[in-house]
């Protein structure tokens, strides 16, 4: 079974092309799902978080609000909260990548944010990172968000440079222009994988 990493900067459109690829029959991991699940109404994570910032967990709820706001006055808080989200992403990771060895997978894909800065790179045969220009990256954030564009590209700052991921890729999707134009980019590496 190979193994595909996929990534790319937020408002990117990388969620985009995890879909183009699900469609296609490729058995996705999402990352983010994952975390949303974990944090989710009586979540696995919970209750770690709730002994952590008990004013956040309320009746197996988690009130993100109250969550955000103890990280901003306490910002040592946000490497707590890793520890307990990322281990257990790493658990959920480990089983879909078994799962799916065990069925037979030529391919699976590893739909990870943070595939570079977690390490998780290294489990991957090829990697494949989604990019568009930093104009066009701030404008989907600031859309998705409700923030401005400079708002954005404060969020955007934080996380590794584009031109870093891209300069690790095996192959890079743009996806500045049409919507034809990636469907073509992710067409070409889908008749890549079915080789």
């Amino acid at each position: 079974m190979r193994v595909l990493g996929l990534t790319g900067g937020m408002g990117m459109g990388k969620t985009t092309v995890a879909a183009f690829l699900s469609r296609a029959g490729f058995p996705v991991f999402d990352a983010d799902a994952t975390v949303r699940a974990l944090q989710a109404d009586h979540g696995k994570a919970l209750p770690f978080i709730a002994q952590l910032v008990p004013e956040s967990v309320s009746d197996g709820h988690l009130d993100r609000g109250a969550l955000r706001r103890a990280v901003v006055q306490q910002p040592a808080l946000l490497r707590q909260l890793e520890k307990i989200i990322h281990p257990m992403v790493w658990a959920e990771r480990t089983q879909f990548l078994r799962r799916h060895r065990q069925q037979g997978a030529r391919w699976v894909v590893l739909d990870i944010p943070l595939l570079f800065e977690a390490g998780a790179w290294r489990l991957c045969d090829y990697i494949v990172v989604v990019s568009a220009s930093a104009r066009i990256q701030a404008g989907r954030v600031a859309l998705r968000r409700s923030i401005t564009k400079a708002e954005a590209r404060r969020l955007i700052a934080r996380q590794m440079p584009d031109r870093q991921k891209r300069r690790r890729a095996d192959r890079v999707i743009r996806t500045g222009g049409t919507v034809r134009q990636t469907i073509q980019q992710v067409q070409s590496l889908i008749r890549m994988m079915k080789q």
